[in-house]
């Protein structure tokens, strides 16, 4: 394919990124209000923007780009606004954007007066296309461009009293630059700016053009060619042509970078720009804190979803409301299993080690409730997983296979997810609900202590539609009653398992019985009872197993 060509490697054999570790996070730098918004179908108005501008800087954000004032009267007005309104904290810098062009700078100083840090940002393109297409000029052109905007950025500083600048420079297209031009390009920046002062270098993957290994080389060779390195910060601006930005990113970090542009949810031109929510949740997932508070993820989603008119996938990763759910029926049950175990250690701070699930949803502001989601696909942990979690129903996991074959079967017939009360509905009907050939009227037990702690009960009964008087003693409510129930045509009626638990939600207290039986119709039976009296729960189940025996 001649009209596409392989993107050439840098050629660094001594690389050393790929054996480096990551062991803290970068400087965040959200361009959410600038080039995350110029990609939106509708732009935010100033209102979206300013409560945009409060939730980064409630997230953590300290530099954050407010916009292009020369470009636009809109970023110009709102640039005034976040000044004369006080509403910048005073850790936090404003980046400004800005081309290489005397009234622009002249625009961009008049936006900032009054400001107490500033991050003046500028950029010109370097690239071979830029240079023949949109400057038709040659490297020494393209070079004078970016000193020429330098000198101006310093005779405006005189415009700013008490504010705090902090100079970046981006080489526009940076990874389609030649790297020895690149370098040539950013080295005579930093002369004109001076090397008494901070310089921050942005070398932005305008067009993700390559693959993220040969990204990293690019940024390994720069950091080591550059020369007064340790007066220079070096930024990345990754785009996600290709898919990999954050890769990028993060390979970029490792070959020396220190600091990262990005948008939330990667919002950008064309397929976006790099995903901070992300990158920052790949290092908390390392127990890295990212410095970026997402502990309350849903709401960050949903302020985004509303400013911005746009949505966030339900598989985007980490924020997507579909992304800590799992269908699959080995899945559920390798969750359940895991859980259980976790919580039962009783320590928030414990090693996260819960299968398929990368970190504690908790931890996001989400919760256990969506993890577990029931379709055809699914298995029966999954389901007792939600019987106990919403219902509070700690079924046996002998009754784990007929459940689940129950709730499957519904899924199949409707060919989508079941909501957890499609669920309990199933349940309820053939657990709870079946009152033939018994319905249990009235009971009433007591024990004899006199007669070696044995249980009389007397109760009400209806059998097949007939009133019946039942008494019998045994060891035990269930043993009295299957005592008395042996004399009414239940004689080979015998107890093959008995559970019992609290049910845990609800406002009342009650109880639930889960008991397996054999009789002379059907083998191991499960019937289900519940009730604010656990002995009545227990007598209830039992009749729930006969019933479903006799059905």
């Amino acid at each position: 394919m001649p009209k596409y060509r392989l993107f050439p490697p840098v050629g660094l054999k001594d690389r050393t990124w790929p054996d480096r570790q990551l062991d803290k996070a970068p400087r965040w730098v959200s361009v959410d209000l600038r080039d995350g918004n110029q990609a939106l179908i509708n732009p935010m108005s100033v209102r979206q923007k300013l409560d945009m501008f409060e939730m980064l800087v409630e997230i953590g954000f300290k530099e954050i780009e407010v916009g292009f004032p020369s470009a636009s009267q809109i970023e110009y007005d709102f640039t005034r606004q976040l000044i004369e309104e006080d509403r910048i904290p005073d850790d936090v810098y404003i980046q400004v954007l800005c081309q290489a062009r005397q009234h622009l700078v002249d625009r961009t100083f008049e936006a900032l007066q009054g400001a107490k840090k500033v991050i003046f940002h500028l950029y010109s393109s370097t690239s071979p296309a830029h240079r023949l297409y949109t400057f038709n000029t040659d490297k020494a052109g393209a070079k004078r461009l970016a000193i020429d905007g330098v000198h101006m950025v310093k005779q405006g500083l005189s415009s700013l009293k008490n504010t705090e600048v902090l100079f970046e420079y981006s080489p526009e297209s940076f990874t389609q630059t030649e790297l020895d031009y690149a370098l040539e390009v950013c080295e005579a920046v930093h002369e004109a700016w001076g090397y008494d002062h901070p310089l921050i270098l942005n070398l932005p993957a305008t067009v993700e053009v390559c693959p993220p290994n040969i990204h990293a080389d690019q940024i390994e060779w720069f950091s080591r060619h550059k020369s007064h390195r340790n007066q220079v910060t070096i930024s990345l601006h990754t785009h996600n042509d290709r898919g990999t930005g954050i890769a990028a990113a993060e390979m970029g970090l490792l070959a020396g970078a220190e600091r990262v542009e990005g948008t939330l949810f990667g919002n950008g031109e064309r397929t976006g720009n790099l995903d901070l929510v992300t990158m920052a949740l790949n290092f908390f997932s390392q127990g890295i804190d990212p410095g970026l508070d997402f502990s309350n993820l849903p709401e960050v989603v949903r302020k985004y979803e509303e400013f911005t008119e746009m949505y966030v996938h339900p598989r985007h990763p980490y924020a997507g409301q579909m992304v800590f759910t799992a269908f699959s029926g080995s899945h559920q049950d390798a969750i359940k299993k895991a859980l259980d175990a976790w919580k039962s250690k009783n320590d928030p701070e414990a090693a996260w080690d819960i299968p398929y699930l990368p970190v504690d949803p908790l931890d996001l502001g989400r919760t256990y409730e969506a993890v577990i989601r029931i379709n055809a696909q699914s298995g029966k942990g999954g389901v007792a997983y939600i019987l106990r979690e919403k219902f509070g129903l700690d079924i046996p996991k002998g009754m784990y296979a007929e459940v689940g074959k129950l709730v499957g079967d519904l899924a199949d017939k409707k060919g989508k997810e079941l909501s957890a009360d499609e669920i309990w509905q199933v349940f309820e009907q053939e657990f709870l609900s079946k009152d033939k050939p018994i319905k249990l009227l009235q009971f009433e037990g007591e024990r004899i202590e006199s007669r070696q702690h044995l249980t009389k009960f007397n109760a009400l009964l209806e059998i097949n539609g007939q009133e019946l008087e039942l008494e019998g003693e045994g060891h035990g409510p269930i043993d009295a009653f299957v005592n008395g129930l042996k004399t009414s045509g239940f004689d080979q009626l015998s107890i093959k398992d008995f559970h019992e638990n609290a049910v845990s939600t609800g406002s009342e207290a009650k109880a639930a019985a889960f008991i397996c039986i054999s009789t002379n119709r059907k083998s191991n039976v499960w019937g289900v009872g519940i009730h604010e009296s656990i002995t009545e729960a227990g007598i209830e189940s039992l009749i729930s197993a006969i019933n479903r025996a006799y059905q």
